[in-house]
């Protein structure tokens, strides 16, 4: 009987503490909400700009972004080259002065004897030569606005991706504002149950605790957002606070997708990196007929006009013409060739990797597609009828408190992954768009 009643006394010792535990616990979150609840929303930025849609976002881009702006200089200074390229060869002048006498005898005529001439020389390039360079020079101007257009398609995947970054950290933090705004609703009737004598302190202290992960869900959406958008500035070079800076648009997903043929074929057709490839095999057969231009000999017309005493003036012509005996250009003309041959290798490296990049964005954004077939038409519908029945539940004494937080749990856990899903198939349909060259998914 003695150490019965020891073990009864240490039993209700132990209870005791736990309860002082619990309810310091519930204290504190009570606490915490009340702080929460008592701070005041803060006030709206001032002048904050509208918000910008994703074509407004795209014009800003290609207007301010300084990786462009430093590809089009790029594509100036070829054209440039193309002026070079075009060049004549100048003609040129030759002045003479010769027989000149300075020691003559008496009556000193030092000029008596002088022989003046003026020469003009032009060089003649043969085997169109200057048209071949100024159309090597147009083929890489092509080639280098083609690599701009490369350099644009992958710069707006990543501001797509970060605009669908941003629309996503808006979607979870609206998600999580709602989570907690609704357990706040089912927490004040749960509060009304405790003064009631319905429910015990420590489930009062337990669903107090559990306020705390909603509210932790809502500054880190907070921060998520902040950093999206910092994100989303730097690629637009924009310097408009965060705060007053906001964009708009669809955050959902289309059932609708291209058959992967007509994508295979779109990206054939409008892919830029692989249009440099094959503009690069033009260019490279242009360049191997220059150097067998180039190894042709020019002829150097020349007219003279002069003096010669006794014949008081003449005109003379002239041709010089290198005489090929070394061919000094093989080594140019082999090189010229073998760059065909590694441009049309290039070219095969490029059209298998776009035929890889398609089939993995577009198997990613059928997977994606049909979880969120299956997420909207079963799982968010069953997550919201468990939570509202667990909760309709509890209220009534039928279910238990670990029920209730669970279903409370799981709702959360199925709105986020949800949300991720969607953003998730926006990124796919992005890269679909980047490996398709051109936009086959809204």
């Amino acid at each position: 009987m003695a150490t019965s009643k020891i073990d009864n006394r240490t039993e209700m010792e132990m209870c005791v503490h736990r309860w002082r535990r619990l309810a310091g616990l519930a204290i504190c979150a009570a606490w915490l909400a009340a702080g929460l609840r008592a701070q005041p929303n803060p006030p709206a930025p001032p002048d904050a700009q509208g918000a910008l849609t994703w074509s407004q976002v795209k014009e800003k881009f290609e207007a301010a972004n300084p990786s462009l702006r430093a590809g089009q200089v790029g594509i100036q200074e070829s054209k440039a080259q193309e002026i070079t390229a075009n060049l004549r060869p100048n003609p040129g002048v030759n002045l003479l002065l010769d027989q000149l006498d300075p020691f003559t005898p008496n009556p000193y005529r030092p000029l008596g004897n002088a022989l003046p001439a003026v020469a003009f020389s032009y060089l003649h390039e043969r085997e169109r030569k200057r048209e071949l360079r100024l159309e090597s020079a147009r083929q890489a101007t092509g080639i280098a606005e083609s690599q701009q257009t490369d350099l644009e398609r992958n710069l707006l995947f990543s501001l797509r991706t970060a605009f669908v970054g941003t629309l996503q950290a808006k979607a979870l933090l609206a998600n999580a504002r709602e989570t907690l705004d609704t357990y706040d609703r089912e927490l004040g009737i749960h509060r009304e149950r405790f003064r009631a004598g319905d429910i015990a302190q420590v489930d009062l202290s337990r669903l107090l605790l559990q306020r705390v992960q909603f509210a932790t869900d809502v500054e880190n959406a907070q921060v998520g957002l902040r950093t999206a958008k910092i994100s989303l500035l730097m690629l637009v070079n924009d310097r408009t606070p965060v705060d007053r800076f906001d964009i708009a648009g669809a955050f959902d997903f289309d059932n609708r997708v291209p058959p992967l043929e007509e994508i295979h074929s779109a990206a054939l057709e409008a892919r830029p990196d692989l249009r440099a490839v094959r503009q690069a095999i033009v260019k490279a057969q242009t360049d191997h007929k220059l150097a067998v231009a180039n190894g042709s000999t020019d002829p150097t017309f020349g007219v003279d006009f002069g003096r010669n005493p006794p014949i008081p003036a003449y005109v003379g012509f002239s041709v010089n013409i290198p005489l090929r005996v070394f061919d000094r250009n093989q080594g140019e003309k082999e090189r010229t060739q073998l760059d065909i041959q590694r441009a049309e290798r290039q070219r095969d490296v490029v059209e298998a990797q776009v035929f890889s990049d398609v089939d993995s964005a577009y198997v990613t954004l059928l997977s994606a597609l049909n979880l969120l077939r299956t997420y909207k038409e079963t799982y968010l519908q069953i997550a919201m009828e468990v939570r509202d029945t667990m909760s309709f539940s509890y209220r009534h004494g039928q279910a238990a408190l670990v029920d209730y937080l669970g279903a409370e749990r799981d709702y959360r856990a199925i709105q986020v992954d949800y949300i991720n899903l969607v953003g998730s198939y926006l990124t796919a349909a992005g890269q679909l768009n980047l490996a398709a060259g051109r936009e086959v998914i809204p």
